[in-house]
């Protein structure tokens, strides 16, 4: 085993410890994906409908040239060129089954487009449950943060010494006048002396 195989292999097991240990991450790569689906199936259904459309207009250009052949087929037969006539037929026939053909890869195309269209549907609907387990597991998250921020009050917020400016915090006037009660009972008494 190579060292890139070993590195590579290290890189894959952390990542999904990662992954496992931050569920929603992973949702947010598994709704990534979905969305590059969806994007890709979209673009696979145009360019479908793009083909059959394609198809079609080749059928009516193909039907036209039939029902012109069959014209000049009438038109030999009524001359009594009937050489003209055969070889016509031949080429009306030729017509056919290349209309059959076309008429064959369009309905190919039409359930490629519903099979698609399906897809679709299935992958919109897979990445609306993937939104909904990623809000849920957003959810999740904030209550554990808030339960474990709510079991350390205090050490993340900062003393409350610096919340209060010193004249308006209480504690801080207690103190004051406490010391200030000492330091006039230790005045007292030196004056006493």
């Amino acid at each position: 085993m190579s060292l890139f195989d070993e590195v590579s292999r290290f890189l894959e097991t952390r990542l999904e410890e990662f992954l496992k240990n931050n569920p929603h991450l992973e949702l947010q790569a598994l709704l990534e994906q979905l969305r590059e689906q969806e994007q890709d199936t979209i673009r696979l259904v145009s360019d479908l409908e793009q083909q059959k459309q394609r198809l079609e207009n080749e059928i009516l250009s193909v039907a036209q040239d039939i029902k012109t052949w069959h014209l000049r087929i009438d038109k030999a037969k009524a001359a009594g060129r009937l050489d003209l006539a055969q070889a016509a037929q031949e080429r009306e026939a030729a017509l056919l089954r290349q209309g059959n053909q076309l008429w064959g890869q369009m309905e190919g195309t039409r359930k490629r487009i519903l099979q698609s269209q399906e897809l679709l549907r299935q992958i919109q609907q897979r990445k609306q449950e993937v939104q909904a387990k990623a809000a849920q597991a957003k959810t999740a998250q904030a209550k554990a943060q808030t339960a474990a921020s709510s079991d350390t009050i205090g050490w993340d917020r900062g003393s409350s010494y610096n919340t209060y400016s010193r004249s308006a915090d209480p504690l801080e006037a207690q103190f004051r006048d406490l010391e200030t009660d000492d330091e006039l009972e230790r005045l007292k008494r030196n004056l006493g002396r």
